[in-house]
């Protein structure tokens, strides 16, 4: 799949790159997180880690970057606040479940959506946004293997992502991107911020993807959680029956400890 006109367009290198740099800098002091990748665990931000003059180069190659590229890990909001994020779908089974014990908990979410399966589902693309949840590129089809690949194919991957989401919901922002198996490259995240999309990652995993059974989620995202954070759940990739069981109990649980859903932080490092 080439690249489309409009995606390169967002490319051209800008003139207010020394001020992109310093923001990256500073974004990239943080912790990197941990994300299990081919049964290994990786840095989020690639099996190298962090590297902030990596980044800074990035960022001069692909032109400022329109939100930050730091790796956004926590929620936005001042207080006890909680970020919960959807990935792999829209899938017709898992999908609208999820949809329904979110409504029932009045919950927003953050959808991470491969784009393929949202241009084979664009109903549920455009039922996802327009019950107020965030939408987020989690690249065209999940090829776990891309931070070790091209960076025009990294980019192909990112940016034809964003525009199968876009083309399901015609103006509807897709404000984030989450790599597949938290993976990012200096690359990979400068050309996701140049195009406005703030790279995701967690801060709680729970492992659903791997069906560990119920109790076992529940204990990973009801221990000691930390500030204002970001759980990962997926509504795609196979049977979701623990996931949706899990958020059953897990939502309500985090109303009675006094949380706030919210989305996770976009415009600050």
């Amino acid at each position: 799949m080439g690249i489309a006109s409009s995606s390169v367009s967002r490319l051209r290198t800008g003139s207010a790159v020394a001020a992109a740099v310093v923001l990256v800098l500073s974004a990239a002091a943080g912790a990197p997180a941990f994300a299990a990748q081919g049964g290994r665990a990786v840095p989020a931000d690639g099996p190298a880690g962090p590297s902030a003059s990596g980044l800074s180069s990035a960022v001069s190659a692909y032109g400022p970057a329109l939100v930050p590229p730091g790796i956004s890990r926590v929620a936005q909001g001042p207080g006890r606040d909680i970020a919960i994020t959807i990935d792999d779908g829209p899938d017709p089974r898992w999908t609208p479940q999820v949809l329904e014990v979110l409504r029932e908990n009045h919950v927003k979410a953050t959808f991470c959506m491969i784009g393929t399966r949202a241009q084979q589902y664009p109903d549920l693309v455009r039922s996802v946004a327009a019950e107020g949840h965030d939408l987020c590129d989690h690249s065209v089809d999940h090829d776990v293997t891309m931070d070790h690949k091209p960076v025009a194919y990294q980019r192909q991957q990112i940016l034809d992502g964003k525009s199968m989401i876009e083309r399901a919901v015609p103006g509807v922002a897709v404000r984030y991107y989450r790599a597949p198996g938290g993976a990012f490259t200096p690359d990979s995240r400068a050309i996701a911020a140049a195009s406005g999309m703030r790279p995701l990652g967690w801060s709680v995993d729970p492992k659903d993807w791997s069906r560990p059974g119920l109790p076992a989620i529940v204990a990973a995202v009801e221990g000691k959680l930390p500030a204002q954070p970001t759980v990962l759940f997926h509504d795609g990739g196979g049977d979701r029956s623990e996931t949706v069981e899990a958020l059953k109990e897990y939502l309500p649980w985090l109303k009675a400890q006094g949380y706030t859903f919210t989305f996770p932080k976009l415009a600050t490092p």
